[in-house]
């Protein structure tokens, strides 16, 4: 063991005050995401005076770590002041802050290395824990406080940029969500001489369709008329991913993204080349559009250049070989609330519903002439580049941080 390991029981202690006046209100649990969440277990009727207080500065973690995604549920409380949590989660504080920061302490909680370790020294039988004696048992290097400053510092800084690059990201798709709905669904294009369409006076004429007036000449066409709808594929019987960068990369609906693109990042799984062979024409392509039918309907994201000839889940389809169309026209389509609408009255089935191939063919899409899908497209490659640049740029800052976060262990005073 290094010189500067220590045990985590010297450096912190158990806090437990239950809220017997039932002074506090906002109940909050821990997710493995390592972050306080809003809870949404069901208090009526629960004497809340058994639940614990937490303040600001203090940790919490659940100490069952079987059936938790190999991973332990721990966070430090740093947006409130007071909170509650349930009594099955263990507290703690630090003892001395001069001797141990909670900042650098709940970087060691986010290294992948520390859910291992927590979840080999989980014991049990009809589940398993992590109990505070091993919580107590942890060793983790205890540098001097300058260091642990220098490396908490450095953290933040990664941390505030992929924070500020991702308010940028939502800005951008924010920015290209209002052109689209502007000229697709107010109408509000420019016409022949820049001036806004539907308020200049353009015609407008019943469609039977989408029981919608719509500018005069444009087209209601289906959705196959533009591009190919093609499946996924699961992995055949007894072949698992790998999360071992070996291979090729496989989307699943959990990697999809809230933003516009889905782009490759450390989170991915992996086909071997020997299972690689067998699902090789269920890839997708840079700028195919990618929509989830299974469980989680309607997302909608467009595949990035390091997703190329990645394999793609069953659970989604893509739309490729576009003609006559842009990708991002259907991506903002589908994604719009017009789009959203359409997808859903197309879903079929009870509590496990699905959006079926047939149905995903026929969505009617209204198509403007050529002159304004032609500015429309203009702007939006301009944008595009923009958030591909901002969300590759995040990628490489989370690498950057998981590399901070596992040197932590080799770091000496």
């Amino acid at each position: 063991m290094r010189s500067n390991f220590k045990p985590l029981g010297n450096f912190i202690r158990e806090v437990d005050i239950r809220d017997v006046e039932k002074s506090v209100d906002l109940l909050l649990g821990v997710s493995i995401q390592k972050k306080f969440i809003p809870s949404i277990a069901n208090t009526i009727g629960t004497d809340m005076s058994t639940y614990k207080i937490i303040k600001k500065n203090q940790f919490a973690y659940g100490p069952v770590t079987s059936r938790n995604g190999d991973k332990i549920s721990v966070a430090l409380l740093e947006e409130v002041e007071r909170a509650i949590i349930s009594q099955a989660y263990f507290s703690f504080e630090i003892i001395d802050s001069n001797e141990l920061l909670s900042e650098y302490l709940m970087m060691w909680f986010r290294r992948p290395e520390f859910d291992r370790y927590a979840r080999f020294m989980s014991h049990g039988s009809a589940r398993e824990l992590f109990d505070w004696e091993s919580m107590r048992n942890t060793l983790l290097p205890v540098p001097s406080i300058a260091k642990q400053k220098e490396i908490v510092k450095e953290y933040k800084i990664i941390q505030n940029r992929i924070v500020l690059n991702q308010k940028l990201i939502q800005m951008l798709e924010e920015t290209a969500q209002a052109i689209y709905k502007e000229w697709f669904v107010d109408f509000e294009f420019p016409d022949e001489n820049g001036r806004p369409y539907k308020s200049s006076g353009g015609k407008l004429v019943p469609n039977k369709e989408l029981e919608i007036e719509v500018p005069e000449k444009w087209n209601v066409n289906k959705l196959s008329d533009f591009c190919e709808i093609k499946g996924g594929k699961r992995l055949p019987k007894g072949q698992e991913l790998n999360d071992e960068n070996s291979g090729r990369p496989y989307i699943k609906v959990a990697d999809m993204s809230n933003s516009k693109f889905v782009v490759l990042n450390e989170k991915f799984q992996y086909v071997d080349d020997e299972t690689q062979k067998t699902i090789s024409h269920y890839v997708v392509s840079n700028g195919d559009v990618i929509v989830s039918i299974v469980g989680t309907i309607g997302m909608i994201n467009v595949v990035d250049e390091s997703l190329d000839k990645a394999n793609l889940t069953e659970n989604c389809v893509r739309l490729t070989n576009f003609e006559n169309i842009n990708s991002d026209f259907i991506y903002h389509y589908l994604y719009s609330s017009i789009g959203q609408r359409v997808i859903e009255m197309r879903t079929v089935g009870g509590v496990q519903g699905k959006l079926p191939l047939y149905n995903i063919q026929s969505i009617p899409i209204l198509t403007p002439n050529p002159g304004i899908m032609e500015k429309f497209e203009k702007i939006i490659r301009n944008i595009n580049v923009l958030l591909r640049n901002y969300s590759n740029f995040n990628c490489k800052l989370t690498d950057l941080n998981d590399v901070l976060l596992s040197k932590i262990a080799t770091i000496e005073n």
